[in-house]
């Protein structure tokens, strides 16, 4: 690749130099036939009376000195236009095969002067590996997290059932219960790792049927109801009858990571859930009465694994269920938002009703 530069320069300056000379040859030879049309034509328009018509020695000299340095001038331009064209791509190019070769950190550079076609190039690719790194260091990020969210429950797992083998544990029911607890809670992260890993690959799909949304709400808040009452939260719930085209599964599983959610950050107190029909949407609230999100964490709160840590206190959570409900409002066409109502946390779900199919 070393020897492109140079020999795309000297493609260039010799293009240039051949296409200037050949403009004034060309200029020159043109104006003699236009000058021998006239001879034969109107004479006395440009004969001298000496009738000499021909180029003397001096004249064959300034033409030649004329043509000389026409070829000097097009040279110095072709040199610095090859330069200017040459280089940008040069760079684009090397620093390609560096990324390609696993150097994210490559970046090519435009020298001044650089056409602006050349420049747009060059701010493009850099963009393009600016983009590229920033992934790679997100799978890196992603790929760490996932490992350390399936360690906690594991190892659990793997301590409880060690100590079952060794006879450390009885094999009572509540050790079962527990043990039950740490697979559905796995199961349950699993299933959230793959919805969330689905939506961003864009393969997350929808199996929209006909579905009455408040059946679906009100039996999953049956299900948790024992679980939220434990934490200390009375549930205030306003269901309208919302038949809709939708994912049940999928409009289920978003209930459950917000309520999830309610119950694991919510300070104890009334938790409000709601579902109406609005026009052509249906909307779904999850209220509660505090702490709710700090101003500086509201715009990440959807994001995959950010969790809001307060000093001195364990994170609670993965830091998926929020970002599994935003996936399966975007896989409907519709929005996940959060707003502070009265010092509490307000997310709403909100689904586009599509025609009856």
């Amino acid at each position: 690749m070393s020897d492109i530069n140079p020999r795309l320069g000297r493609q260039i300056i010799r293009s240039v130099v051949i296409t200037s000379m050949s403009s004034v040859i060309l200029t020159v030879v043109s104006m003699y036939l236009i000058y021998g049309i006239l001879i034969r034509v109107a004479p006395k328009l440009v004969l001298p009376d000496n009738e000499q018509w021909m180029p003397a020695g001096i004249e064959w000299f300034i033409i030649g000195f004329v043509c000389l340095i026409a070829a000097i001038l097009a040279a110095i331009a072709a040199t610095g236009l090859a330069r200017s064209i040459v280089a940008p791509v040069v760079s684009v190019a090397q620093n390609a095969r560096r990324i390609a070769d696993g150097d994210l950190t490559a970046r090519a550079v435009s020298v001044n002067g650089s056409l602006s076609g050349l420049s747009m190039l060059v701010d493009d690719f850099n963009l393009l590996a600016e983009r590229l790194e920033a992934a790679s260091e997100g799978v890196t990020r992603w790929n760490a997290t996932i490992a350390h969210e399936l360690r906690t429950p594991v190892t659990i797992l793997r301590g409880r059932l060690q100590g079952l083998a060794d006879g450390v544990f009885k094999p009572e029911p509540q050790l079962l219960r527990s043990l039950e607890a740490q697979v559905t809670s796995l199961s349950a992260l699993i299933d959230d790792l793959r919805t969330v890993t689905l939506f961003d690959a864009g393969q997350l799909r929808a199996d929209l049927r006909e579905t009455d949304l408040a059946e679906v709400v009100e039996t999953t808040i049956q299900l948790m109801r024992p679980e939220l009452e434990k934490a200390g939260l009375i549930l205030n719930t306003s269901i309208e009858p919302s038949n809709c085209v939708a994912d049940s599964g999928r409009v289920r599983q978003a209930v459950l990571a917000l309520l999830e959610n309610a119950r694991r950050h919510a300070d104890p107190g009334p938790v409000h859930v709601t579902l109406a029909r609005r026009a052509d949407e249906v909307h779904l609230e999850v209220r509660d009465s505090g702490p709710g999100l700090p101003p500086d964490f509201e715009e990440h709160a959807f994001d995959p694994f950010r969790r809001y840590v307060e000093q001195g206190i364990v994170p609670k959570g993965s830091g998926l269920g929020l970002s599994v409900v935003r996936a399966i409002a975007e896989i409907h066409a519709g929005t996940a938002v959060y707003r502070r109502i009265d010092g509490g946390a307000s997310f709403l779900l909100t689904i586009p009703c599509r025609p009856q199919i």
